[in-house]
């Protein structure tokens, strides 16, 4: 198999390369613009390997992605690019209709032309897989959960574009019949997640003994997915999905933020000991403009048609996670004194 996956140096997107190099033996093409989010190092562990490759390119840039898929012959493309911040999304709304949704586009109209001209045992095989969010579905009170049937309901500009890019992957399929799959998982978690985010701001801000900041009163919800429990997710559904159906990927793991952060807090009391608990870091700020309350996965569909489930329970591989940024401040430094030192984001738009 020979697979390009947009956005392979984000953190999904290069858990998803690390897994199909060490797991498969498919031929990997990383397409990546490299924004700020996307790190190369996030690679190093397989980036020896003669089945990778890496070309830096825009998904909204038809001429380039269209020599690619030509030079490469993909059998499938997993596309994971996009801007995924809510508070960017809140800052600079456009750029999030720019990637999200026009480069999701000119990725469909350059794959279904590609696809057109294949033979037919390489269309057989062929899929367009898109990975997207639970966030689409808008928020949930406190009871029930996300099903791949529940209406859109998106809340933010990140959650408005993401949802028009499944649109826009459903209509491809539908009208020109190009084999789609569609994907919304919940929160992800785990090694390589950019600063910004808020385990590794957490962790890193505690370290650095700044303030560990809690929006509003830390009592919204999300379900955490360990991310190389997603990347296993993500290649089932490749391989086994039916072309046009959509799969929710969920961690059974739902925290408040403010659990969240606690758990942190008593990891890092364990392992980095200080005179008192980083607990007393915790500072309560205005909360998020449009803040969803709870986000909840229901991914029994997925168990029971692809036989997948999460193999990472929450408590350990939050420890993993601690443990690693520890073990590698090779990486997350250089961003930290670079790209984002843990500033407040999402202030308002521009």
């Amino acid at each position: 198999m020979k697979v390009i996956v947009t956005g392979g140096a984000g953190f999904i997107g290069s858990a998803l390369i690390r897994y199909l190099i060490k797991n498969t033996d498919c031929t990997v093409l990383n397409l990546d613009k490299l924004t700020y989010a996307g790190n190369t190092d996030n690679l190093k562990e397989i980036d020896d390997s003669p089945r990778y490759q890496f070309v830096q390119c825009d998904i909204c840039d038809e001429v380039k992605v269209r020599e690619i898929f030509s030079t490469f012959e993909p059998d499938t493309i997993m596309h994971l690019a996009a801007e995924s911040h809510v508070d960017r999304s809140i800052d600079a709304p456009l750029e999030f209709v720019r990637t999200n949704v026009l480069g999701t586009a000119n990725l469909l109209h350059c794959a279904l032309n590609y696809y057109q001209q294949l033979p037919e045992e390489k269309k057989a095989i062929f899929r367009f897989q898109h990975i997207s969010t639970d966030e689409v579905y808008g928020s949930l009170g406190k009871e029930g959960f996300f099903k791949e049937t529940t209406p859109y309901d998106p809340k933010s500009p990140y959650s408005a574009s993401k949802a028009s890019s499944d649109h826009m992957v459903r209509a491809w399929g539908h009208t020109f019949k190009l084999p789609v799959l569609l994907s919304n998982c919940s929160n992800n978690y785990g090694p390589y997640h950019f600063p910004e985010k808020l385990i590794p701001l957490i962790i890193l801000n505690a370290l650095d003994g700044k303030p560990l900041p809690i929006y509003g009163k830390g009592d919204n919800v999300r379900d955490w997915l360990f991310v190389e429990d997603h990347a296993r997710a993500l290649w089932q559904i490749n391989r086994n999905g039916k072309p046009g159906e959509t799969y929710n990927i969920g961690g059974n793991s739902e925290r408040t933020n403010l659990e969240v952060v606690e758990s942190c807090c008593k990891i890092l009391d364990e392992l980095v000991p200080k005179a008192e608990s980083y607990s007393k870091q915790i500072t309560f700020v205005a909360d998020r403009p449009g803040h969803d309350q709870r986000y909840a996965i229901d991914a029994s569909k997925l168990k029971r048609e692809l036989n997948w489930e999460p193999l990472t329970r929450f408590e350990d591989g939050l420890r993993a996670t601690v443990k690693w940024y520890l073990d590698n401040d090779w990486w997350w430094r250089p961003i930290r004194e670079k790209n984002y030192a843990g500033e407040r984001l999402g202030k308002g738009g521009k």
